[in-house]
Parts: structure tokens; sequence; C-alpha cells
């Protein structure tokens, strides 16, 4: 995404409405926080009234509720269950389908919508979970046609976090808590007693373009040593921490340590874990036909790596047991993922910790199976 290099500037709250008009003027589908069924999702909205004006969330391990606010900030939460994978990869997607008529059948693949999404209040863990699944979907040669169209249409407003949560831990992973790239636009809430603001940086041609048509004023050094103050802060609140440092060796190297065993007494290999993680892509094919036999679809769908069908091949499953599921998760995403793109697969979002029914926490276990002080199981 071009990068143009111009000032900060700050919008009034009632600006944002503006600009959420002129994303729908230009053909998009607005998408953005919004309270729904006691959890804060990411779903369409019509108006700046859909955002989950002064509301919170408070999470821990195996526990996510919504609170009201002493304020009415508009994005005073951290991250729900919903990610943006959602819509870049969607849960269920149909191939193709075939049509039997008489001895004639044809096929007939669905082609990529033509939709375009403009996603507001990406926090800057999601705009590295999105990086992610970029590698896996658009390599060369490999590429997914109808996520690189979702993601060429898509206009991202990136939300710098003016808070952490009780199991977010970017800063381990040098994923946040502030956005530095990637984004179209990018907002930081300056919200006081008196004041009700947003600094914006512009990201690209596109984010340019479009504040063109909205009231704003040039960033003063006033406001941008407030952001920095606010994303300082944020940094050093993190609800959980995860040394990085050595982890993939380590990790690698204790593949039977005793806590794997621990671990999976508490694990329900319900797949929670993996369905909230903004950068797991794992998928599985199933095929449809109706009682007559004269259609046929195929459909792919989201699956996990904790179904004990997922690694099945012919005469069983690879990964049979729970602690073997788990040791393929955990290790895949913070060690062999390194080894495969570079780059850690876990982004630090707390999703996996919060919505986790037995409350597991992924840096509780890292940190167990990964230090060095942690005795391998003796193998006798």
């Amino acid at each position: 995404m071009e990068t143009v290099p111009k000032a900060p500037v700050v919008i009034a709250e009632k600006a944002l409405h503006t600009l959420v008009c002129e994303l729908q003027s230009a053909g998009y589908r607005v998408i953005g926080p919004t309270l729904r069924d006691q959890a804060i999702i990411y779903d369409e909205i019509d108006s700046v009234a859909d955002l989950p004006q002064g509301w919170t969330d408070e999470q821990q391990p195996g526990s996510y509720r919504v609170a009201k606010r002493p304020d009415m900030a508009l994005f005073g939460y951290t991250v729900g269950p919903h990610s943006w994978k959602k819509f870049l990869h969607p849960p269920r997607l149909r191939l193709w389908q075939a049509s039997r008529t008489g001895n004639e059948v044809s096929f007939s693949h669905d082609e990529t919508p033509s939709q375009k999404y403009a996603f507001l209040g990406v926090r800057s863990c999601e705009l590295h979970a999105i990086a992610i699944q970029d590698q896996v979907f658009l390599q060369a040669g490999h590429e997914d046609v109808g996520y690189r169209q979702r993601r060429d249409d898509s206009f991202i407003i990136a939300l710098n976090c003016s808070e952490a949560g009780g199991t977010c831990f970017c800063a381990s992973m040098k994923t946040g808590p502030q956005a530095t790239n990637s984004f179209d636009l990018a907002l930081t809430e300056l919200l006081s007693e008196d004041r009700h603001e947003f600094l914006v940086e512009i990201g690209s041609q596109a984010g340019a373009d479009l504040m063109h048509g909205i009231a704003s004023r040039e960033a003063s050094a006033g406001d941008l040593e407030t952001a920095e103050k606010l994303l300082a802060q944020t940094a050093a609140n993190m609800g959980r921490h995860l040394d990085t440092q050595g982890l993939k060796e380590r990790l690698q190297e204790n593949p039977e340590h005793r806590r794997w065993d621990e671990v999976a007494a508490r694990c329900l290999s319900c797949s929670n874990c993996t369905l909230v993680c903004p950068t797991c892509f794992c998928t599985s094919v199933e095929d449809t036909a109706d009682l007559a036999g004269d259609t046929a679809e195929r459909w792919r769908r989201w699956d996990s790596c904790f179904n004990g069908e997922f690694s099945y091949i012919h005469g069983g499953s690879v990964r049979s047991s729970t602690k073997s599921r788990y040791r393929q998760w955990l290790t895949h995403k913070l060690a062999h993922w390194v080894d495969q793109f570079g780059s850690s697969g876990c982004v630090g979002c707390g999703r996996c910790i919060s919505w986790c029914p037995t409350g597991i926490d992924i840096t509780e276990e890292a940190a167990a199976i990964g230090s060095a002080a942690s005795p391998p199981e003796d193998a006798s």
C-alpha cells in the first residue's frame, strides 16, 4: 500500500460520521465494531450511532464480558470474538456447482463478489494478522483469487489502542499497540472532559483523497504528545507478557515435555482458539448433492487442527490425542510458523485466552514448555 507523506490532522467526533457516509457513497460496505448479544463484534454499520459508544470489554482467561464505561468513548474496548478474517477469508465458500439436465452435466464456478469493504477500527495486531494471511493466500503460484480481490477492494481505517486488555500481549510480539503501516487511515481517539476528537494519520493516496471531503485541522504538538502518551501507557499496561527470545528453539526441542500432558487434561479440543484466531487459516472441503442426483456442490469451510478428523489419512488420524493436537497448534503458531513464513503466527491479540472455555493461557503454556528451567519428561 502506497505511503503518502502527509502531516496528521485532527477531526471532531461528528466528522467521523461524515467519513462513514463518504465511504458508503463510494460504494463501500462499512464494517465496524457494534454491540450485539453481549459482545462487541464486527458487522456492517450504517452510521457512527452503531458503534459501541460508552462500552468496554473485560477479559481474562476463559472470561469475556462487556461493561459500561465512565466516559463516551467510541472505541473504548480491545478485541471481541470476531476478526477481519471473517470477511477476507469467509467461513464458508462455495467453490463450484454442477447441474445435470438429462445426460448433460454443466459446471459453474462462483464468481468472487464485487462488494467492496471498508474496515473501521482495525487494531495494529489485526493489521499484522492480515499481513500474515496475505503470506498464506497471496503466495506466488498459489494465489487465492477471491482473497486477492477482497484485499484489493478493501479500505482500512486502523485504530491505535488507548488501553490494553486483560489478555493482550501485542507489545511482546512487536505487533502493537500502534499501527505503523498497511492502512489507508489511522485513528487515535483523544477523549477528555472537554474534548472528543480523533488524530488522523494518512497512509495511502486513497486515504488522502477521502480526507479531502472531511473537515479537519492540522494536528498540534500537544495533540501528538497526547497520542504518544496514550500509546506508551497502553504498551506498559499489557495484561499478558510472552518472552519470545529463543522460544522457537525451546519449543521445538521439547516435544515430550510433561506440560503437554498437563494442558491436554484441561483442553476440550473444542477449536474455539483456532476459530477466534485472526491468523489460523486451516480449511476442509466438503461435497454435497441433492437426493435426486441432479445437483452437486463443493464448499470450502473453516476447519481446525483440534478436530480429530483434520489429520485423518487412510488408516486413521495422524494426531489422535488431545496432547498431540494441542502440541501441533502451539508449536506451529509460535515456532514452525517462523520456519514457514519468517514470522510468528501469533500477534498477541489474546482472543484464544479469553475464549477458551477452560481458560488455557497460551503465554503460560509457552513459558512453561519453553523455559530452560523446565526439564523434559523422562523418556523412561
